[in-house]
């Protein structure tokens, strides 16, 4: 397949990413408890960085937040839609990045989403921080772990569980991802 080729393939593929961060959030909605905390737009995200590559699920992630605010005036675009942004754009450029970089076995897959998991989840507090100074909320370390860790807990484990199993799906079905 040509370079060009490929290039429409990851543009149709992270657009799909896109449609489905707007979408996936519909379906977890109505989840009493847990809804939120499995994190749906996070899964597009990640799946866009395997399969498209880093630059790409930046693009997605930062975007999404952005868009699914403009038509469903959700998430609340401050604090919450913004720190989105950067949080899922790293969660994309960490995955990516690490994925590209790393052999192409499964455990790595595992390293890289755990990397980008934490890494964005740093990039999450970072930003919510700044945001606080500007806002003058209080944002402090207990929020931080609640917000970044306790309460994702359910939408870690969907992702530890499900992402590996596509992308080893995927692997098999596209042939740019067999490379290397």
């Amino acid at each position: 397949m040509n370079e060009n080729a490929t290039r429409i393939q990851k543009l149709t593929l992270a657009a799909v990413c896109l449609a489905l961060c707007l979408a996936l959030p519909f379906l977890t909605a109505n989840i009493p408890e847990i809804g939120n905390a499995l994190c749906p737009m996070h899964i597009p995200v990640f799946l866009c960085a395997f399969v498209c590559g880093p630059w790409w699920a930046m693009g997605v992630g930062a975007m999404a937040p952005l868009v699914r605010f403009l038509l469903v005036g959700m998430p609340p675009l401050f604090p919450t839609g913004l720190a989105m942004c950067f949080e899922l754009a790293a969660y994309g450029l960490i995955a990516g990045l690490m994925y590209a970089r790393l052999p192409k076995k499964t455990q790595y897959i595992y390293v890289s989403l755990l990397c980008a998991m934490l890494g964005g989840r740093i990039v999450w507090g970072v930003a919510r921080v700044l945001m606080s100074g500007v806002s003058g909320a209080a944002f402090t370390w207990a929020t931080f772990m609640a917000g970044a860790f306790t309460n994702a807990i359910p939408g870690m484990v969907v992702h530890v569980l499900l992402i590996p199993v596509i992308v080893l799906a995927l692997r098999r079905a596209l042939p740019w991802m067999k490379q290397k």
